[in-house]
C-alpha cells in the first residue's frame, strides 16, 4: 500500500489532505494550551480559596483552632492548597511536554511538506516540457511529410509537361529530392524524442513520483503518530499525579478521622470553666411578722453583697443598664491644623450629647449614697472602657488561673530569650578579651547592663504573678456559700454590677433619677463604701503627654492645661478625638488630642505617639 501507485494522480488531493493534516495538529495544540490555562485559574481559584479561610493571624480565630474539628477544617485547608499546586504542575507539564515540542513539531512539519511538494512540482514541469518537445517534433515531422508530397507531385506534373524545359523538370526533381530528406529527417528527430519522452515519462510515473509521493505518505504518518502520542502524554500528565492527589485526599480523610468529640467538649470545659459552684438552695424568709421586714442573711441578695469584691443590690429587672453605659465622650476637637485662638471657648459642650461613661461615673460618685457599689461600678466601667485589672480579677478563678498561668510562662520565656542573649554577649566579650583586635570588650557592657536590668524586671513580673497564681490555686478548693452564690450571677457580672446599683435610680422610662433606693440603703451599711474605696486603685498611666497649647477646660469632663505642662495618659484616644489624662491624683479629665504631644510606653498596648 503506497501512494506513490494508487495515488500517482492524486498530487493536489494529496496537497490538501496534508494541509488538513496540519490544521488538526494545530487545532490540538490549542486545545491543550486552553486545558493548561484552565488548570492555572482552576489551580489559583482553590488557592485563593484556601487562603480566603485560613485563620488571620493574632485574631481570635486562632483561638478556635484549637479544636480537632478546626483543626481538621485547617488541615483540609492545606492540603487543598497542595491540592492546587498539583493543577499546577499538569498545567506546567502539558506546556512543555506538549504544547512546547507540537509548536517546534509543527515548523519542521511545514517545511518537510514545503520540500516534497516543491519536488513534486518539479518532476511535473520536466515531464510537461517533454511533452511538449515531443509535440513539437511531431508537427514538424508532420509538416516535412506534407512538404514533400507536394514537391513529388510538382515534379512528376512538370515531368509530364512536354512544354516545361529540361532544366525546370531538374530544378523540381531537386527540389523533391530535398523535401523527402528534410521528412526523414524530421521522422528521425521525432522518432528520438518519443523515445526519449517515453523514457522521461517511464521515470515520472514508476519512480520519481512514487517516491516523492512515499515521502509525503512517511510524513503525513509520523505526523498522526505524534498526535497519537501527545495524547497518550496528555493522559499520563493526569495520572502523575493521581498518586500525589490521592494523599491530598487522604490526608483530608485522616484529618477528618482524627476529630474527637470528646476532646472538643473537655476543650470547651477548659475555656469556660469558672470555678464556682451552683447556688445552694435559698433559705425561706417569713414576712407575716412585721419585724423580719429585712431581708434574711441567708437570702440570695444579701450573698451577692456579703463580699467585698463584687457587691450586687435590687431585685429588679436585670436587662435595665444606667443610661450612661454607653461610652461617649465629649464632641471632636477642632483639627490639630487649627490654631487654639480660633476655637477660643474649646470644644462644645458635652451636655449637648450624652455624657460620657468616665464623667457619669464621676458624678455618680460625688454623691455620697451612690458609693456603696463603688467597686462593682468601678469594675463593671473598666471593662467597658477595655481596661482589664492587671491580676485578671474581672474573670472567675478558673480562667483567671489559666491566664495567670499564661502569663507566668510567656514572662518566663522572655527572661529565657534575655538570658540567652547575656550569654552570647558574655562569650563576645570572653572572646573580645582574649582577642582585642577582634573588638572593645567594653563595648559590651552597656548592653549587657541593659539585660541584667530588663532580666530582673521580668524576675519581679513573675514573682508578682505567681504570688497572684498561688492566692488563685489556694482559693480554688474552698467552695463557700458565697462562690456558689457568684457562680449562678457570673454571666451578668461585667454589667450587672453596674445595673444592681443603678436600678432604683432608674425610672420606668429608662432615664437616671437621683433618689436612692431604701432598700439599697438597708442591704448596703455605709462603712462598706470605706473599705472598698481604699482599696481601689486608679487607673493606670499608659504613658505622657505634653500640651502644646493652652486648653481651658470650662466643659464637664475636661481638665484645663497650660502650654508646656507634662502630665500623665491614662486613656488613649479612642477615634473621638479626646485624650484622657491626670495631673495629680485629684485631677484628671479629657483634652483634645490635638492640643497634646502623647508618648505612650513602648510595653503599652496599642502604643503610638499623635503629634
Amino acid at each position: 500500500m503506497s501512494w506513490g501507485t494508487e495515488l500517482w494522480d492524486q498530487f493536489d488531493n494529496l496537497e490538501k489532505h496534508t494541509q488538513w493534516g496540519i490544521d488538526v495538529l494545530e487545532k490540538y495544540i490549542k486545545f491543550v494550551k486552553e486545558r493548561t490555562e484552565i488548570e492555572l485559574s482552576y489551580a489559583k481559584q482553590l488557592r485563593n480559596l484556601s487562603k480566603k479561610y485560613q485563620p488571620k493571624k493574632n485574631s481570635k480565630e486562632e483561638e478556635e483552632y484549637r479544636y480537632t474539628s478546626t483543626r481538621a477544617f485547617l488541615a483540609t485547608l492545606n492540603e487543598m492548597n497542595d491540592y492546587a499546586g498539583q493543577h499546577e504542575v499538569i498545567s506546567e507539564n502539558m506546556t512543555s511536554l506538549i504544547t512546547g515540542e507540537l509548536t517546534r513539531y509543527v515548523q519542521e512539519l511545514k517545511q518537510e511538506r514545503k520540500s516534497h511538494f516543491h519536488d513534486g512540482r518539479k518532476a511535473q514541469q520536466h515531464i510537461e516540457t517533454c511533452w511538449k518537445q515531443l509535440e513539437a517534433s511531431k508537427r514538424r515531422f508532420e509538416r516535412d511529410c506534407k512538404e514533400a508530397d507536394r514537391a513529388q507531385q510538382y515534379f512528376e506534373k512538370m515531368d509530364a509537361d512536354i512544354n516545361v524545359t529540361k532544366a525546370d523538370v531538374e530544378k523540381a526533381r531537386q527540389q523533391a529530392q530535398l523535401r523527402h530528406q528534410m521528412a526523414e529527417d524530421s521522422k528521425a528527430e521525432y522518432s528520438s524524442t518519443l523515445q526519449k519522452f517515453n523514457s522521461e515519462q517511464h521515470d515520472h510515473y514508476y519512480t520519481h513520483i512514487p517516491n516523492i509521493f512515499q515521502k509525503i505518505q512517511e510524513m503525513e504518518e509520523r505526523r498522526i503518530v505524534r498526535i497519537g502520542e501527545s495524547m497518550k502524554t496528555f493522559a499520563e500528565v493526569d495520572r502523575q499525579v493521581i498518586p500525589i492527589i490521592g494523599k491530598c485526599l487522604d490526608e483530608i480523610t485522616k484529618a477528618a478521622e482524627s476529630i474527637d468529640h470528646k476532646n472538643d467538649s473537655q476543650l470547651v470545659i477548659e475555656a469556660f470553666k469558672s470555678g464556682f459552684e451552683p447556688p445552694g438552695d435559698i433559705d425561706f424568709e417569713d414576712f407575716t411578722q412585721p419585724m423580719k421586714r429585712t431581708v434574711s442573711e441567708s437570702s440570695l441578695s444579701n450573698s451577692r453583697g456579703d463580699g467585698k469584691s463584687e457587691p450586687k443590690f435590687g431585685g429588679k429587672s436585670k436587662g435595665k443598664l444606667w443610661p450612661f453605659i454607653k461610652k461617649n465622650k465629649p464632641p471632636p476637637p477642632p483639627p490639630a491644623s487649627a490654631s487654639p485662638s480660633a476655637v477660643p471657648n474649646g470644644p462644645q459642650s458635652p451636655k449637648q450629647q450624652k455624657e460620657p461613661l468616665s464623667h457619669r461615673f464621676n458624678e455618680f460618685m460625688t454623691s455620697k449614697p451612690k458609693i456603696h457599689c463603688f467597686r462593682s461600678l468601678k469594675r463593671g466601667l473598666s471593662l467597658k472602657l477595655g481596661a482589664g485589672p492587671e491580676d485578671f480579677s474581672n474573670l472567675p478563678p478558673e480562667q483567671r488561673r489559666k491566664k495567670l498561668q499564661q502569663k507566668v510562662d510567656e514572662l518566663n520565656k522572655d527572661i529565657q530569650k534575655e538570658m540567652d542573649q547575656r550569654d552570647a554577649l558574655t562569650k563576645m566579650k570572653d572572646v573580645y578579651i582574649k582577642n582585642p583586635q577582634m573588638g572593645d570588650a567594653a563595648s559590651v557592657d552597656h548592653r549587657l547592663a541593659e539585660l541584667g536590668q530588663n532580666i530582673e524586671k521580668l524576675r519581679l513580673e513573675v514573682q508578682k504573678f505567681e504570688g497572684w497564681l498561688a492566692e488563685v490555686e489556694g482559693r480554688l478548693p474552698m467552695r463557700t456559700e458565697q462562690a456558689r452564690r457568684q457562680s449562678g450571677l457570673y454571666e451578668a457580672q461585667n454589667t450587672s454590677a453596674v445595673n444592681s446599683c443603678a436600678q432604683d435610680r432608674e425610672s420606668p422610662d429608662g432615664s437616671y433619677t437621683e433618689e436612692q433606693s431604701q432598700e439599697t440603703e438597708m442591704k448596703v451599711p455605709a462603712t462598706d463604701f470605706d473599705d472598698e474605696f481604699d482599696d481601689e486603685e486608679p487607673l493606670p498611666t499608659i504613658g505622657t503627654c505634653k500640651a502644646l497649647y493652652t486648653f481651658e477646660g470650662q466643659n464637664e469632663g475636661t481638665i484645663s492645661v497650660a502650654e508646656g505642662e507634662m502630665l500623665y495618659v491614662i486613656e488613649e484616644d479612642k477615634g473621638d478625638g479626646w485624650t484622657r489624662i491626670r495631673r495629680n491624683e485629684d485631677e484628671e479629665g479629657y483634652v483634645p488630642t490635638s492640643y497634646v504631644e502623647v508618648y505612650l510606653d513602648k510595653n503599652a498596648k496599642g502604643a503610638m505617639t499623635y503629634i
